[in-house]
């Protein structure tokens, strides 16, 4: 499948068009970014370690009966995906108390979440991803009640799957996003998962093995990501 014209360029990840209307191709970048984009780096084989990642992940999801975007790895950079008419909300699920939980509420970091917590945020750099609920999305029209029940229903099966997936290759699925998109009517699972938007913490350790060692300076980014990867058995050679 052969890229035709770049649709959008994101902070970590460009956009395709292809021949087939349906389709598109994601290729990976090796930018990182913190704060809204305001921050930007490049690190080599981040782009390589998150494509793989996130396939990977996609492909387990599948497996558990969650419709995602994917369809073939096409390089080691790029994915060819479903065109997906995205939703502008993202979904969170909270395991552990960690970020912007920790600065509003003032909770330990680390705290277990029983039940998880399931937050919304508003896809807008500009405005910093501001957090909302469900009578928002409905009142502004950015997602009806039906397809943000199946959102928030994925989002928690997702939950399932990953924390078993993590904790057998001793990792903490503390938190994590998800987007999502309508594909010929039907909520899938859209955009990635990988470290970048998921915080995992080593079991024994409390190691953070995620984009939270750019954000607090800590080093060791792509070492993390590919030492993730290797516990999981994704191939990156």
């Amino acid at each position: 499948m052969q890229k035709v014209a770049e649709l959008y360029r994101g902070k970590a990840k460009t956009v395709y068009t292809t021949e087939d209307p349906d389709l598109l191709v994601l290729e990976f970048r090796n930018d990182t970014s913190a704060l809204d984009g305001e921050r930007i780096e490049q690190f080599d084989r981040k782009g390589m370690v998150n494509n793989k990642f996130n396939y990977f992940i996609m492909s387990k999801l599948e497996e558990a009966g969650i419709p995602t975007q994917m369809v073939r790895l096409l390089s080691d950079t790029e994915v060819l995906v479903k065109k997906l008419e995205m939703v502008p909300v993202e979904c969170v699920i909270r395991n552990r108390a960690a970020g912007s939980l920790v600065r509003r509420l003032g909770v330990k970091e680390g705290m277990e979440l029983s039940p998880p917590l399931f937050d919304l945020f508003l896809k807008n750099d500009a405005m910093h991803d501001p957090m909302i609920n469900e009578s928002y999305c409905t009142t502004f029209g950015w997602v009806n009640e039906s397809n943000l029940a199946r959102m928030k229903e994925l989002t928690y099966k997702a939950n399932d799957v990953l924390k078993k997936l993590f904790d057998d290759a001793g990792l903490i699925l503390v938190d994590f996003k998800l987007e999502f998109g309508l594909f010929k009517g039907e909520i899938v699972l859209g955009d990635e998962f990988s470290p970048d938007g998921s915080r995992l913490w080593d079991k024994t350790t409390l190691n953070k093995m995620d984009k939270d060692r750019f954000r607090q300076s800590l080093g060791g980014l792509i070492e993390a990501y590919e030492e993730v990867a290797h516990r999981l058995g994704i191939n990156l050679d």
